[in-house]
């Protein structure tokens, strides 16, 4: 048994979980990756096990059917649209994921509001260029938030907030009013009432066809002049340009973003501007929200035990198409 783990940027996933137990003949480790189909096919070809991080890597049918050694797929998580599920079944192989913590993505919210509502960066800046204080912040407490979304790591967010004295409002095209009476959160009846109202946006939601390109021109318009926005969800929820736009006219206070529409966020992408981050009016950071030591040994440790089990014809976890 041949098995690659792939997109580990962090070179950690050997030493978070016991890989040498499963007695493979190889487990190759790549760190980097590859957007073009042949050369990860080509990269692939020999592997019959392949464990993905997130989604990180497409994963379509055309290059499920280009590795005819494959027989296992484990994805970090308990889903990865990335993978096209149906296609690996329609093959006989099976998907496994593992469990996902929603804490350290809440706590990376709060983290991003505090430090781009402080300029946390710009000032950091200044220090380590010999300046000193050169803007203001603003404080949380007494701020509104509104909540795209109020599910497992929304409703952490909402709790976390409340905390800082913040009033905290939500909105989903399925959110209940007893999910928000469950978490003291007030309801806002549509998506522009809930933007318009924020000093602080928060995105929460599944990619899904409905949710691409949910905040537009539109949406971001109707924000206040001074409001920021917060991505820690999936970047195409957002219309990139539109908010480019709206950054760079003033229209909008901030925005501090941990997804893209494509990852990695190319060198020469418009988001990595100097100026609009020495501004403070953007805080990027490289997809962080998962990306701590608990978290990646869960996913690691999960799937080792997945592939155990499905050598010992149990499969667990199973993705259903």
């Amino acid at each position: 048994m041949r098995i690659a783990i792939l997109d580990d940027y962090q070179g950690v996933a050997l030493g978070l979980a016991d890989w040498q137990s499963l007695g493979a003949e190889e487990i190759a480790v790549f760190r980097d990756t590859l957007e073009q189909p042949a050369a990860l096919a080509e990269r692939l070809a020999r592997f019959e096990v392949l464990c993905l991080m997130r989604e990180r890597t497409p994963f379509p049918g055309s290059l499920i059917e280009a590795l005819p050694k494959l027989q296992l797929i484990v994805t970090s998580g308990p889903r990865n649209a990335a993978i096209d599920v149906a296609a690996a079944s329609a093959r006989g192989i099976p998907v496994c994921g593992t469990e996902s913590r929603a804490t350290p993505t809440a706590e990376l919210t709060l983290l991003l509001m505090l430090a781009l509502s402080r300029r946390l960066l710009p000032e950091a800046l200044s220090l380590r260029d010999g300046g000193w204080q050169v803007g203001l912040g603003r404080d949380l407490e007494g701020l509104r938030l509104g909540l795209l979304g109020l599910g497992r790591i929304g409703g952490q967010v909402a709790r976390l907030a409340q905390g800082f004295g913040i009033t905290v409002a939500a909105w989903s095209q399925n959110l209940t009013e007893a999910r928000c009476a469950e978490l003291g959160v007030q309801r806002t009846a549509t998506l522009t009432d809930l933007v318009a109202e924020a000093d602080l946006v928060s995105i929460h939601l599944q990619l899904s066809a409905r949710t691409r390109g949910l905040l537009g021109a539109a949406e971001l318009s109707a924000m206040k002049p001074d409001a920021a926005l917060v991505n820690t969800s999936r970047g195409p929820i957002v219309d990139t340009p539109a908010l480019l736009a709206a950054l760079e006219s003033g229209r909008l206070g901030g925005a501090a973003l941990d997804v893209y529409d494509q990852e990695p966020l190319p060198p020469d992408h418009p988001l990595r501007a100097r100026r609009l981050i020495d501004e403070g009016r953007l805080l990027a950071s490289p997809h962080l929200g998962y990306a701590t030591r608990r978290t990646l040994e869960l996913f690691y440790r999960q799937s080792v035990e997945a592939i155990a089990a499905w050598r010992a014809g149990a499969p667990i976890r199973l993705l259903a198409p």
